[in-house]
């Protein structure tokens, strides 16, 4: 038996459905962008403070990642008019509601790794 799941903005309409899947994975697709929106979860990063959170990325990567997330409206570049300057990131309100999706996502693999891997 199949189970269909209504969700009450899409009015059985596939299509709104695929689409929103597809801006959700636009906005957040690739390796390193979820391991940043997890890094400024608990507020504000320096760059160097999320390359430090993050294994392996390297700062060429993680300044595309950043810069894409800014245009994306989910992460927020503050600049500090001190010297030397300082610049810090936060997650936009947009990207503090992505921590609901980034909540069921470890609770899915926390699950699914007690069920391959065992305890």
């Amino acid at each position: 038996m199949e189970v269909v799941r209504t969700y009450p903005k899409v009015k059985k309409c596939q299509v709104s459905y695929v689409l929103a899947v597809n801006d959700t994975l636009n906005v957040l697709s690739g390796k390193w962008k979820l391991p940043i929106i997890a890094s400024l979860f608990y507020g504000n990063r320096r760059f160097k403070d999320i390359q430090s959170n993050i294994d392996n990325i390297t700062p060429r990567m993680l300044s595309k990642e950043l810069k894409d997330l800014e245009m994306n409206g989910i992460v927020l570049r503050i600049v500090h008019d001190t010297r030397p300057v300082l610049i810090e990131y936060e997650l936009t309100e947009s990207g503090k509601t992505i921590t609901k999706v980034l909540d069921s996502m470890v609770e899915w693999g926390l699950k699914h790794r007690e069920l391959t891997i065992g305890s």
